[in-house]
């Protein structure tokens, strides 16, 4: 039987953060693949913690509170539900229909996501974050440590008031030895990539050699930003997909192997 599903004998990388990452390699494992996780990007509480109390203090303040990612919401709402309850008439946003889902487990509905493209240019192509909408108003971005300022620049242009509240933080792993024993072996199959900074990260772990494996290798990413990254990282074997896991397993298991 296993020998019918599409990624069957395949080993495939998924680097996503470790928290983020079972989704995906379980998708991959039900269509007969072997998938091995490798974080590109380590996720810890922010170094610096003064930031999201501040925001949890002024809390009422806020007309809109955008959360960037599954870790913005998991490393901001606990301290501020342990603090005090969501204030009713703060709108929560997200880019992805995984965060509103992961707000609903807090007991924060209604949250606003696009429902096609996940990523801050759809977010703002909402009714809602439109300037009539939000001119005036006062806006709390939830995110790591740097990051993107297109968001929070566009919403600024628009007249709203942005404050960054960081609240997790991002790193790199110390060195990519698990990935180039896989190459090494010749069973490395595929990657999955859904963060540029990722992606970057990767590539200053690797020797010319390491570089030499990971352009021959297939990388399936679910963004044309990243894939662009991808480019200009030499990789050469790149596959675009649609959003999201969904995207990804999709792109996996038409591709001609």
């Amino acid at each position: 039987m296993s020998l019918t599903l599409p990624l069957h004998g395949k080993t495939i990388v998924v680097t996503r953060p470790r928290a983020q990452a079972a989704k995906l390699a379980g998708l991959i494992a039900a269509q007969g693949g072997a998938p091995a996780v490798f974080p590109l990007l380590d996720i810890g509480p922010a170094e610096d913690a003064a930031p999201l109390r501040a925001a949890v203090a002024r809390l009422d303040a806020y007309a809109l509170a955008v959360f960037v990612s599954p870790n913005a919401v998991d490393f901001s709402l606990p301290a501020i539900l342990a603090d005090r309850a969501w204030p009713a008439g703060l709108q929560a946003a997200t880019m992805g229909q995984s965060s509103v889902a992961q707000l609903a487990g807090y007991g924060i509905g209604g949250a606003l996501a696009p429902r096609e493209r996940f990523d801050s240019e759809a977010l703002l192509e909402l009714p809602e974050l439109q300037a009539e909408r939000v001119a005036g108003k006062r806006v709390a971005i939830f995110r790591g440590d740097g990051g993107r300022p297109f968001l929070g620049d566009t919403l600024r242009g628009r007249g709203a008031e942005v404050d960054y509240v960081t609240c997790y933080h991002r790193s790199a792993p110390a060195d990519a030895g698990q990935l180039l024993a896989l190459w090494r072996a010749g069973t490395l199959d595929a990657l999955t990539v859904s963060s540029s900074e990722g992606l970057r990260n990767l590539v200053d772990l690797l020797d010319g050699q390491g570089r030499a494996y990971l352009a021959a290798t297939p990388v399936f990413v679910p963004h044309r930003r990243i894939a662009d990254v991808a480019r200009e990282q030499g990789v050469r074997q790149l596959v675009l997909t649609g959003p999201a896991d969904a995207g990804i397993i999709a792109g996996l298991c038409a591709y001609h192997w």
